[in-house]
């Protein structure tokens, strides 16, 4: 305890300390931006300042300083206007210049940086001076966005890489929690197990203990699953009719005369490299799903064809359905229209179906009120 509130202590000091420098970093730029803006304003008050002078200069003036100061300025861009009339430009394209309507938007681009210095070379004469921002202070003043940019990005990073590693170490508690369910669960199968042999002593009826000894199968098949969550899993070369048909059916056994369950498959076997156990968790969550979608009533139908080297398994329901926009978000954890569902199904099957066997899932068609089709996608298995 004492651990994890160090930790998120030292969390918000590094986060403070960041916010810090970046306020720092950011009053700087623009306490500099300031100045350069008030030099440049000074660099123009001297340029309006020789302008004047050369206007009024005659044979005895000395128009050296006034041409060095015109000379000096190689940045920034001006026009001088009089009587609301361009008279000369500074530091522009000629090809704006020359097209009165360019010349009038990016003289009216100056007015909105800067406000004009006007020039009274006489009394009742004046000129305007409008000016823009040199490509320096241009770059400086959009400097802050940039480094706001790559601060977002920066805590993206930092976020994501917050996320997965959370996720990763809740990953690693189910997966610890799944084995140690698988572990607990073992104690009283066996004891189930003695007991079923105990009552074949007995002259129970055969049919009780057959269905006795075929839930305990799948309450081991169920550990054996919880045992392999967090595993890499061992696949095999099976027949995947076959081990289709096996869950099917006994589904098919445990739900209710109201669900009508029908398969279409080819003769010949089809032979995929999986892991029983998990494929049929796969095909249980279908199943399961599909009856959940028809509210325990209607038509639940299995069929399984061979695509060149693609084997297809669609698990059609006469349910709900589902709109188009929620075609993806069916697969993502928490994804749930259930008032006590966790959202894990749909999501646990999509991981054994493309990350552990490298297939496919998606939902190949829905529509509201009729029903859905979930397709998975294997690669066949080529004969040796």
């Amino acid at each position: 305890m004492f651990f994890s509130e160090r930790r998120n202590t030292t969390r918000w000091i590094i986060i403070c300390a960041s916010f810090l420098i970046i306020s720092l970093i950011l009053w700087n730029t623009y306490t500099f931006f300031q100045i350069f803006k008030n030099e440049e304003r000074l660099k123009m008050n001297l340029w309006a300042n020789a302008q004047k002078t050369l206007i009024n200069a005659d044979e005895n003036t000395d128009v050296e300083l006034p041409l060095l100061i015109f000379s000096n300025n190689t940045s920034i861009p001006i026009i001088l206007t009089e009587k609301d009339s361009i008279i000369s430009a500074v530091n522009i394209d000629e090809t704006i210049i020359k097209d009165k309507h360019k010349a009038i938007s990016f003289l009216k681009n100056l007015k909105n940086e800067n406000e004009a210095i006007v020039i009274e070379y006489a009394p009742g004469k004046h000129q305007e001076l409008y000016y823009g921002n040199s490509e320096l202070l241009n770059k400086l003043k959009y400097y802050p966005v940039a480094l706001l940019l790559i601060i977002f990005l920066f805590a993206g990073l930092v976020y994501n890489f917050y996320r997965s590693t959370k996720m990763a170490t809740q990953n690693k508690l189910w997966a610890g929690m799944a084995k140690e369910t698988a572990h607990q669960i073992g104690t009283p199968l066996s004891s189930l197990i003695g007991w079923v042999e105990f009552l074949k002593t007995e002259n129970i009826d055969e049919s009780i203990t057959s269905e006795i000894e075929k839930d305990i199968e799948r309450l081991q098949t169920i550990t054996d699953r919880f045992s392999k969550i967090g595993s890499s899993p061992v696949l095999e070369n099976k027949d995947i009719i076959q081990e289709t048909l096996n869950t099917y059916d006994y589904l098919q056994s445990r739900f209710s005369k109201q669900v009508n369950f029908s398969c279409q498959m080819p003769e010949n076997p089809i032979m995929v490299m999986i892991n029983p156990i998990l494929h049929s968790w796969t095909i249980e969550n279908l199943v399961k799903n599909a009856i959940d979608a028809m509210k325990g009533k209607g038509n639940l139908t299995l069929k399984i064809e061979q695509d060149g080297n693609l084997v297809k398994i669609n698990v059609s329901d006469t349910g709900i359905g589902i709109p188009k926009n929620q075609f993806k978000a069916i697969f993502e954890p928490g994804f749930t229209t259930k008032k006590r569902g966790w959202g894990l199904g749909l999501s646990l099957t999509k991981r054994i179906v493309e990350e552990y066997h490298s297939g496919k899932i998606k939902v190949l068609q829905s529509e509201i009120g009729k029903g859905t089709i979930i397709q998975l996608n294997y690669k066949v298995n080529p004969p040796s």
